[in-house]
């Protein structure tokens, strides 16, 4: 047997101690003071002034305005690519409509479909080739 194995086992032998919870002690009120304090020294003795915090006030409305409009046109931005690819694949199926139509057109057009069409109608396909009037000038 591994000589450390057995150390870790006679100390896995003996019971384990129980661990007690330690009582919470409530705040005091001085200790409640002393962390909103720290706030109001901050902005009364500390950096950041009544008078200072007053002057600086145009500018943070000018950076939460340029903030709103990064956001805006973030998000324009993003619809105008989502309305882009969307027109992309409706132009695409177009193209596909536009083709299959322009083949059945050509399909249909041909003289043997023309032909099977108009039979229906009783009308036949010309065996003779067609004759050229020609009209005399002082005939007419």
């Amino acid at each position: 047997m591994n000589r450390f194995r057995a150390d870790i086992e006679e100390e896995e032998i003996g019971p384990e101690p129980e661990l007690k919870a330690a009582p919470k002690k409530p705040k005091t009120a001085e200790e409640k003071m002393d962390s909103n304090s720290f706030i109001s020294k901050l902005f009364n003795d500390g950096l950041v002034t009544k008078d200072a915090a007053t002057n600086a006030l145009p500018f943070l409305c000018f950076l939460a305005l340029l903030g709103m409009v990064y956001i805006a046109n973030s998000h324009f931005a993003v619809n105008n690519v989502r309305r882009i690819d969307k027109l992309n694949k409706e132009v695409k199926e177009l193209r596909w409509e536009y083709k299959s139509l322009k083949a059945d057109l050509m399909f249909k057009s041909k003289l043997t479909e023309v032909a099977k069409k108009v039979d229906t109608l009783g009308i036949k396909e010309l065996i003779e080739p067609p004759k050229k009037i020609i009209v005399k000038s002082d005939e007419y």
